[in-house]
């Protein structure tokens, strides 16, 4: 049988509207029901993180879906060095306005993420037209510049920075940035410092992955106690929260959490998702640059999770969630993110092209077994 291009396109758009009509009707329904954020009200902020697609261009609903579930909210991108200062003299905030815009609507704990990485930070920052790495000086002066005009212009506005991220290597030694070999370790000093003039009432964090790891969080605690006896002004620690059905090991991850509080600082869970998938060649982390060849088997749902994967899946989500509401006097804030499985960084990360299955939200944003096993301990 043959099928002409106008009743291909017709079916096409038929099928298209469709499914939006279905996403739409999910989005509603889940809207009827009591969300998240008022079950933890009482605990802690409950957030999520939204991406560059919807933030310009949500599903129907998607919105106040969000507004209804959580209570905090991180922009995962448009806030990064390379989005929104990509050249000297440019700034791109139309991104982070936008967001700004719809946390204030809904009254939300607006998180701004992040002030000073070794990752997305265009080449310009640590070189001079040459190529040439530049001084001590310059590169304190570009990271002052930054942070003046990023947490200056949102001052009053973003209630917490990410100050500094993943500076702690996996060696639990500082991680040989362009910022530590050009100004040194006081870079971080400096760092929280400047963010404290540029927004005096914001809560300021330093973040980092795999702070389960006991070398890295002695070297966190160090940090943090040194900062404490100098007045360099750290209120919080973020632990990203990249976990999987096997790692890591709860009990450290607790050891960490109560080792961070015991320092003085706040705890906040700031990047929370559930790998499902195998990892890939024992890769555990969020080490952006890694990569790896995509191969079948570390693909294994592609059409959806099996019901005890499902099962495997909520039952751990409910174990963290009751580790978090076991300190929660110790823990701000617990951030998913991301809100719905098709959004998350986990489809491509580290191996490009896979379905992965980490959040609470199925790609329909229908609530999964893992969202009722997290409300459940809250009803």
């Amino acid at each position: 049988m043959t099928i002409n291009r106008r009743a291909l396109l017709t079916r096409s758009a038929a099928l298209a509207g469709a499914l939006a009509l279905s996403k739409q009707n999910a989005i509603a329904k889940a809207l009827e029901q009591t969300g998240l954020k008022e079950l933890y009200q009482d605990d802690f902020y409950l957030g999520t993180a939204i991406g560059h697609a919807r933030l310009t261009n949500p599903p129907t609903g998607f919105n106040a879906l969000v507004a209804r579930e959580f209570n905090a909210l991180t922009l995962e991108n448009d806030m990064k060095w390379e989005r929104v200062h990509p050249q000297p003299e440019q700034w791109v905030w139309e991104y982070a306005d936008k967001f700004i815009a719809l946390g204030e609507q809904h009254k939300m704990f607006m998180v701004g993420h992040v002030l000073v990485w070794h990752s997305q930070t265009p080449p310009w920052v640590f070189n001079d037209k040459n190529g040439n790495p530049v001084s001590r000086e310059v590169l304190l002066a570009r990271m002052k510049s930054h942070i003046d005009t990023l947490a200056g212009r949102y001052r009053g506005r973003v209630h917490a920075w990410d100050v500094v991220n993943e500076a702690v290597d996996e060696d639990q030694g500082w991680r040989q940035s362009p910022w530590f070999k050009q100004i040194g370790p006081d870079f971080i000093e400096h760092a929280f410092h400047y963010a404290r003039a540029a927004a005096p009432d914001a809560h300021l964090m330093y973040n980092d992955y795999n702070m389960h790891n006991p070398g890295k969080r002695q070297c966190v605690v160090d940090m943090i106690k040194r900062f404490k006896q100098t007045g360099v002004p750290i209120d919080g620690v973020g632990m990203q929260g990249h976990i999987g059905l096997g790692y890591p090991d709860i009990t450290e991850f607790e050891k960490s959490i109560k080792a961070f509080a015991a320092a003085g600082v706040a705890v906040h869970i700031t990047e929370l998702d559930l790998d499902v998938l195998p990892t890939a060649w024992e890769h555990i982390g969020a080490e952006i640059s890694d990569n790896f060849a995509y191969a079948d088997e570390l693909n294994p749902y592609p059409d959806g999770l099996p019901a005890k994967i499902e099962a495997q899946l909520a039952e751990r989500y409910a174990q963290w969630f009751a580790l978090f509401l076991k300190h929660r006097d110790s823990i701000a804030r617990v951030t998913l993110w991301g809100t719905g499985d098709s959004e998350s960084w986990k489809n491509n990360f580290p191996v490009r092209g896979r379905r992965n299955y980490p959040l609470l939200f199925d790609r329909d944003y229908q609530r999964k077994s893992a969202y009722h096993s997290v409300a459940a301990l809250r009803k």
